[in-house]
């Protein structure tokens, strides 16, 4: 058993829970907020057998693609502002950070 946590970009969630739902992978969905852009994700927490967790990768993967987009740099708050850039600028966005962990046991009441 594995439980496989996916941080996807709020802009793939809910494509990705309509396939998940769809491909009967049962999830749980949780709003988070990525440190760099400072914008919206959602976590997905999925518990599947080890022989399933490809599967959910490639589905994953297939779903939540890259994109670039313009964001423009949050102004620094104090310190150094030597290397602020005061321009918007083109960042590659998307794509989903997944992490697969072993489970010991698991419990549906």
């Amino acid at each position: 058993m594995k439980m496989v946590i996916a941080i996807v970009q709020d802009h793939d969630s809910q494509r990705l829970s309509d396939r998940l739902t769809k491909a009967n992978f049962r999830n749980t969905k949780l709003a988070s907020t990525g440190g760099f852009l400072r914008a919206g994700n959602t976590t997905f927490l999925c518990g599947i057998d080890d022989e399933r967790v490809d599967d959910l990768l490639n589905l994953i993967d297939d779903t939540c693609g890259n994109r670039e987009q313009t964001v423009a740099p949050v102004t620094p708050m104090g310190g150094n502002a030597d290397s602020y850039i005061p321009y918007p600028v083109e960042v590659e966005v998307g794509g989903a950070t997944v992490f697969v962990l072993p489970i010991e046991q698991f419990e549906r009441f």
